[in-house]
């Protein structure tokens, strides 16, 4: 994995991830978009398994893991969407089918006759 895909998975995933595990997962899989979205399924499945999603004790406090949740499914989806902006590894779509794109074009400048 190149310097440039290490960044942007640690920009996806946060910087306290284990690198080793996203060289391991990279090897495996070969796309960073695949790595990305296979952590973050399973921290995911780590916070419905061994947490649950609201903890109240009366007169006292109460936490609730129902946003970052919320947050990691939201990742998961902007990850997984068609127009997703390309990982490092991807190669850019330049084919697109909209006008925006001004593209190149040839201009003749002639001069005008002066008066």
């Amino acid at each position: 994995m190149d310097e440039a895909t290490r960044s942007w998975l640690l920009a996806q995933l946060g910087t306290a991830t284990n690198l080793a595990d996203l060289d391991a997962r990279y090897t495996r899989l070969g796309k960073a978009r695949a790595v990305a979205i296979e952590v973050l399924n399973q921290r995911l499945a780590d916070l419905f398994s061994n947490q649950p999603a609201s903890v109240t004790i009366p007169n006292a406090i109460g936490l609730g893991y129902a946003e970052n949740i919320k947050a990691i499914e939201r990742k998961i989806a902007l990850l997984e969407a068609a127009d997703a902006p390309p990982a490092p590894d991807e190669p850019a779509d330049n084919t697109s089918d909209d006008d925006t794109d001004p593209g190149w074009s040839i201009v003749q400048l002639i001069e005008r006759p002066r008066r």
